[in-house]
């Protein structure tokens, strides 16, 4: 039987809490340090409660420690990761390679996205030199998993919902020149997100304004069952800077698009998981932040990838503009609008306006400002504010089933209590038995107290009493009894509870790129010497370690601003844009030269010299 994860972001304790309460197979939650979130770090003590936590529903807890290492840090990191082993984290999500330099406890290693995992040569080398798991690249298409799922035994992660980077993760380095912060260690300051000017070599302007790098986010949903065909098992949801809402309506979302999959697999897909989750709200992804939805290149290159307007969140359509009469908006509308709720728009040079609902009037709103729209303007609603109050207040259950049998012994009773998962104790009670005066009764009322799981992890689905005579229990008896016992095998849950091991052995399997240049992102002795282990014999340092005038390209995308602007020389070579070889980006005063290599269908961006 196939084993499907959903995996959901943890920026905290909390969140992830709410992850797993909202159905998540497996979080992912930053280190103290060195964790590409740097402004999403956690405590060794909150990981290790969130792992008790996680444990109790056999969830996972994956931590990430995926930056590149300095020599300085090295030690420190090495020590981190004892740690995590030490309270029981699941696997380690890593970029750098000089992790498996390291002296390190059998903890599994995943190699993260950011190590550019995109075709089956590169996959098949991290299983071969003891990597665990591979996040595959997001801009692969369903034929190149299947690639790569029939050329490794690997496990292969997806992304299936959420921002994009707009570059190969791994291999961006336009915030580490443009700003001096390295999205390799941690703070991208998201140059794919700025507006640009795009203009011609010889300074011809084309579009103005625009946020031209900036990719809508993805949205997968229908198509976890291609993607499970084609090799995927672990389905991973971005958002470890979102907030709580979104965490909760996004996790519960897939957990019933995937619940519905492996329902209909007939036994052949389950979850590796236990419990059902009991959400007290209707998921919808549209109610999220999001930026418009994308399915990228799951299927091969599509229009429409940009968020050309804005790099903020859309939002859901929820009607459109009749009129403005002074300040008040009269709108056709979908959805019922609260006070507090915000709306944005697309005005006449396509950027993204918004407002604020003061008052909501069924159809009539009034905005927190004067604001003029031209009739017809299409209403999305980028902040529900009685959803999100509704999802950040709400508090949702994991419910692992059990029973409990009841049957006497020479001295009292013996409560024996089991789960969905074949784990079983009994505890023995000396206790007085007393005869029922009413059977029936007596019978009924142990019956119920002894199904009242309340806050446990449980919920007891059957009562099986075996007595040779009807006796009574005090309500107090009863539910102390059940009580310990339900405590008893949670304990027993976690006990038997799987850990994963593996401990990385060295080898010398020759890395499958003969590329040596910056992109290798080495930055530290340990890195370099496991280059050279694998057959680089002078390895590049990378480029937080090289002069920014060295660094050739920027940038390398599968994202093509010409086919995005419709002048793909490939479709349409009689446009004039498709015949300019070069183009130029400006913002911030930035000049940015920006190239294409048609043949591999893929865009470069370098700095104009």
């Amino acid at each position: 039987m196939n084993k499907i994860e959903l995996l959901s972001p943890a920026q905290s304790l909390e969140f992830g809490k709410a992850a797993i309460n909202c159905g998540a197979d497996a979080v992912y939650i930053g280190a103290p340090k060195y964790g590409a979130r740097a402004a999403a770090g956690n405590s060794i003590e909150d990981i290790e409660k969130l792992i008790q936590y996680a444990h109790i529903y056999h969830a996972r807890v994956y931590v990430t420690l995926n930056t590149l290492l300095f020599d300085n840090e090295l030690e420190e990191a090495q020590e981190i990761a004892n740690k995590l082993w030490n309270i029981g984290a699941d696997a380690l999500i890593i970029q750098d390679m000089a992790w498996l330099e390291m002296k390190l406890p059998p903890i599994p290693l995943f190699a993260s996205t950011q190590t550019h995992n995109n075709t089956p040569e590169k996959v098949s080398f991290l299983e071969k030199i003891g990597i665990q798991r591979a996040i595959l690249a997001r801009e692969l298409s369903l034929g190149e998993i299947t690639k790569i799922r029939k050329s490794t035994n690997i496990e292969l992660e997806a992304f299936v919902h959420g921002a994009i980077c707009v570059s190969y993760s791994g291999q961006c380095y336009m915030s580490q020149v443009l700003t001096g912060r390295s999205g390799n260690r941690g703070e991208c300051a998201q140059p794919c997100r700025w507006l640009y000017d795009l203009k011609t070599a010889d300074g011809r302007l084309l579009e103005k304004n625009k946020h031209i790098l900036s990719p809508k986010d993805l949205r997968l949903d229908n198509k976890l069952k291609s993607m499970i065909d084609a090799g995927v098992t672990s389905f991973k949801i971005e958002g470890r800077l979102k907030n709580i809402a979104y965490v909760k309506n996004i996790t519960a979302w897939y957990r019933q698009q995937l619940d519905k999959i492996i329902e209909e697999s007939h036994q052949t897909l389950t979850k590796p998981s236990s419990g059902k989750s009991i959400i007290n709200f209707t998921p919808d992804p549209e109610r999220s932040f999001n930026r418009g939805f994308t399915q990228y290149f799951i299927n091969g290159r599509t229009e429409n990838m940009a968020s050309l307007y804005s790099p903020k969140s859309l939002g859901k359509e929820v009607g459109h503009i009749i009129n403005t009469k002074g300040n008040w908006i009269q709108a056709q509308l979908s959805e019922k609008i609260s006070n507090g709720d915000g709306l944005c728009f697309i005005n006449k040079d396509g950027i993204m306006e918004g407002f604020r609902v003061n008052i909501a009037e069924g159809s009539r709103l009034q905005p927190n400002e004067n604001i003029s729209i031209p009739d017809g303007t299409i209403l999305y609603r980028n902040h529900d504010e009685e959803f999100e109050k509704k999802l950040e207040k709400s508090i949702q259950t994991r419910k692992i089933e059990a029973d409990i049998k009841v049957t006497e012994t020479p001295t009292g009773l013996c409560i024996e209590s089991s789960d969905e998962d074949n784990n079983i104790v009994n505890i023995n009670f000396d206790i007085e038995k007393n005869i029922a005066t009413k059977a029936e009764q007596a019978f009924e009322g142990l019956k119920n107290t002894l199904k009242k799981s309340g806050n446990t992890p449980f919920e007891v689905k059957n009562v099986d009493i075996q007595f040779s005579q009807p006796l009574f229990f005090t309500s107090a008896q009863s539910n102390e009894m059940r009580r310990q016992c339900l405590e008893l095998l949670e304990k027993e849950r976690i006990k038997n509870f799987k850990k994963l091991e593996y401990q990385i052995i060295p080898n010398n399997t020759p890395f499958p790129l003969t590329e040596n240049s910056y992109k290798l992102n080495i930055t530290n002795k340990l890195s370099k010497a496991f280059y050279v282990r694998h057959g680089i014999a002078s390895p590049a340092a990378g480029a937080e370690m090289s002069d920014k005038s060295s660094l050739a390209d920027l940038m390398t995308n599968r994202y093509c601003i010409k086919y995005e602007l419709g002048a793909c020389p490939k479709i349409n070579p009689n446009s004039l844009l498709a015949k300019e070889k070069t183009l130029i980006l400006e913002s911030h005063k930035n000049r940015l030269e920006v190239f294409f290599d048609c043949k591999n269908c893929q865009m470069i961006i370098r700095k104009a010299r």
